[in-house]
């Protein structure tokens, strides 16, 4: 028995697990020089790995998508991480917030020891080999050394979505898809930041972080942080909400969230004196001169009546707000759709051919959703895989 799994990220890595597990000869394909591109560079963030929070709390982060995901992820979710992460000898611990970590802060030592259980259980690799598609019964790819064929008794695609195309996601693999009849909803940024033009008074401020804020677009919210940057705003509290940027809706933030709109109004309409207007809200919201250079950025003039005044600083609209380019985004939206598949994530147009990760057409926010969801979908195209082979039994 022979399987292929293409692609090395966590989900093409969590197939080959199940697969070289269960006894059958694995290989798996990289078109990158080297595995898991994608998975290193979000160790560059201390590589959170899961949430620890109820389970049901932590399901809804799937929003539409989470009636599919949740027998994968009651099969291997939150707990079955650490557990996993633990048993290749890389010690977790959960931050105050509840996110999940390993304690060396980064992914290599876990890549490391996973590719070496792999090799162990006899799973070999090939590198620089891209996948072109299908001819007739074998798999096609551009390799160092010219085209080349693979036969196999099954195959987990795991090749991402469509962002990042430099570490390996580009989905070139959509059109292959398309081409053979498999349905597919089309990709959007996810988890992206928001492209800005600034005026010159902005460029004091690039790097500058915005703290105790809260971010809103159409009905998401969040009070994560952003940062200002050259290209527009990043960071996790952006990236909770372009979804709804992505669907047209404006972006909006709430520069005081924890003052009621009366308090804010109350502060305002205290004596100024001489002070300038930006002194006194710095004095008496204690805004600072990012926040305010933000405000005459997407508002001035500023109104002179409080209450107007105050109303913007709780809802001020970020001018011609734009969600940063796919390519630049964390993770995509689109992909295979839920129909396209049987439970077990297999074709049902390609008997044999089993879909994971990011190429299936869900998206989650960022804070450990992402990952989970890509070991729990590689779990489950690998252990279907292996079923399909008659290498474990029927559930």
């Amino acid at each position: 028995m022979r399987a292929l799994v293409i692609g090395s990220g966590p989900a093409g890595l969590m197939a080959a697990e199940e697969l070289s597990r269960a006894g059958v000869a694995v290989t798996v394909v990289e078109a990158k020089p080297s595995v898991g591109r994608k998975f290193l560079m979000a160790g560059k963030s201390g590589l959170n790995l899961t949430k620890d929070e109820p389970f049901g709390s932590f399901a809804r982060h799937y929003a539409e998508a989470e009636t599919w995901l949740l027998p994968m992820l009651a099969d291997f979710g939150p707990a079955q991480v650490q557990a996993f992460t633990n048993a290749l000898e890389q010690e977790v611990f959960i931050g105050s917030s509840g996110r999940v970590f390993p304690k060396a802060m980064k992914a290599s030592p876990m890549l490391r020891a996973w590719i070496a259980r792999l090799a162990e259980q006899g799973v070999s690799f090939k590198t620089k080999w891209r996948w072109l598609g299908w001819d007739g019964d074998a798999l096609a790819f551009d390799t160092p050394e010219g085209k080349a064929q693979l036969n196999a008794d099954a195959v987990v695609f795991a090749l991402g979505g469509a962002s990042w195309s430099r570490l390996g996601s580009d989905g070139h693999w959509a059109e292959i898809f398309a081409q053979h009849g498999i349905s597919l909803a089309p990709f959007g940024a996810s988890n992206a930041g928001v492209a800005q033009e600034w005026s010159a008074h902005m460029e004091a401020y690039f790097g500058v972080p915005l703290k105790a804020v809260m971010f809103r677009s159409g009905p998401y919210r969040s009070r994560g942080e952003g940062i200002i940057s050259a290209k527009g705003l990043e960071g996790g509290g952006l990236y909770s909400v372009s979804r709804g940027i992505r669907e047209g809706h404006g972006l909006y933030i709430d520069l005081r969230p924890d003052w009621a709109l009366e308090r804010i109004q109350s502060a305002l309409e205290k004596p100024r004196g001489k002070a300038s207007m930006s002194n006194h809200m710095r004095r008496v919201l204690n805004l600072q001169k990012h926040e305010l250079t933000l405000l005459n950025e997407w508002a001035r003039p500023l109104p002179g009546d409080p209450k107007c005044l105050a109303a913007l600083i709780k809802n001020l609209p970020v001018r011609e707000a734009k969600i940063a380019p796919m390519d630049e985004a964390i993770s995509t939206s689109g992909g295979v759709i839920q129909t396209a598949l049987d439970a077990e994530l297999m074709l049902r147009a390609k008997p044999g051919s089993f879909c994971a990760g990011e190429m299936l057409d869900w998206e989650a926010p960022t804070g450990g959703y992402l990952l989970t969801a890509c070991f729990a979908s590689g779990r489950t195209a690998g252990r279907g895989a292996a079923r399909y082979l008659g290498a474990i039994p029927a559930p």
